[in-house]
């Protein structure tokens, strides 16, 4: 099966040699709007005559959907445009994209995608992506879910950071009380306690986890994301970003609180993992992607809470890959994962 890449930043590296270790992949297409930058990054693959590099133009992407198993687009920018050919060419596509008016133009492919059969993942990073799926999971282990809240720390490459940058910012719609409302970004201060982590002062940022938690869990009441930050971050994010952001991203964790009933009681499951936040956002991406193109995703576009059938399968998949997957037991100690 041959996978089409657009993008090979911090996340998409690491995408690129999931997507090689599996078996279902025999062809890999690398499509960049600036290859001469990511050259080196191709060839540290190590898979000659595996992958194929080119430049990110209509007609040479128009080539590689022709005979292709699923699309990953791991670039920054807009990517409705090669998303919607791609559905027309019922080729399924997975984003890793957390902007939410991303998502939204995603989102509007639903109709086409399921006459088309073809599945559309939108935000399949870390969060929202490995967040959607531990909260589907616990879902499973109640009898009514009325609550989910996503928090993370750092950032998986410089176009992830420069978006949280922006995300801190922004005016975001947040969904409480089973309805839709609008906060400030950078508000909302919460103490969270990350696993591998002390607890960080998180607050309210623009990401679409409400969006697509909601869509997936019609019953919810309430559906939040914070991210960990700074006083400078916050101060400074009206402003240019006042350095580079670390090439291959930074360190950072999720973490996932459900809340509900179970047999009548209340019920709350906190899940979490710890990791370079590129190499868990470009797990997920490639194991999404392949299950995308071996037609284990639902037809349609949203999150993989509402595209994944089994979240349990998938999850003990990226365990197998190295990501580690961990549940709050509590215990005395807030940091007692």
């Amino acid at each position: 099966m041959r996978a089409v890449l657009v993008g090979l930043g911090a996340v998409g590296a690491r995408s690129a040699r999931q997507l090689l270790s599996s078996k279902s992949v025999s062809e890999l297409v690398v499509l960049s709007r600036k290859p001469a930058l990511v050259e080196g990054r191709v060839a540290a693959l190590g898979a000659t005559g595996v992958v194929r590099l080119e430049q990110l133009r209509p007609a040479a992407f128009a080539q590689a959907l022709a005979g292709a198993g699923v699309v990953l687009l791991a670039a920054p920018g807009p990517g409705g445009e090669l998303a919607a050919a791609s559905v027309r060419a019922s080729v399924p596509v997975v984003s890793v994209s957390d902007d939410p008016a991303e998502v939204r133009t995603l989102l509007e492919l639903d109709g086409e995608a399921r006459r088309r059969g073809v599945a559309v993942s939108a935000g399949a990073g870390m969060a929202p992506g490995l967040s959607c799926l531990l909260a589907a999971w616990a879902v499973t282990k109640m009898d009514e879910v009325t609550e989910v809240h996503v928090a993370t720390l750092g950032t998986g490459g410089p176009a992830c950071a420069r978006r949280r940058h922006a995300a801190l910012r922004e005016v975001l719609d947040e969904w409480r009380d089973g309805a839709w409302a609008r906060k400030v970004a950078g508000s909302g201060r919460e103490l969270v306690w990350f696993p591998g982590y002390s607890g960080a002062d998180c607050y309210r940022v623009n990401r679409p986890d409400s969006l697509l938690l909601t869509r997936a869990f019609p019953t919810l009441r309430a559906a939040t994301a914070r991210a960990a930050a700074s006083r400078r971050d916050r101060f400074t994010s009206r402003l240019p970003m006042l350095r580079p952001p670390h090439p291959e991203g930074t360190v950072g964790a999720v973490r996932v609180e459900v809340r509900g009933r179970r047999a009548g009681e209340a019920e709350v499951v906190i899940l979490g993992a710890a990791g370079r936040a590129a190499l868990l956002a470009g797990t997920v991406a490639a194991s999404a992607a392949v299950r995308a193109a071996t037609g284990r995703l639902r037809p349609g576009a949203g999150g993989l809470a509402s595209l994944v059938s089994s979240p349990g399968e998938l999850l003990a998949e990226l365990s197998e890959r190295g990501v580690n997957i961990l549940t709050f037991e509590g215990g005395g100690t807030p940091a007692a994962w």
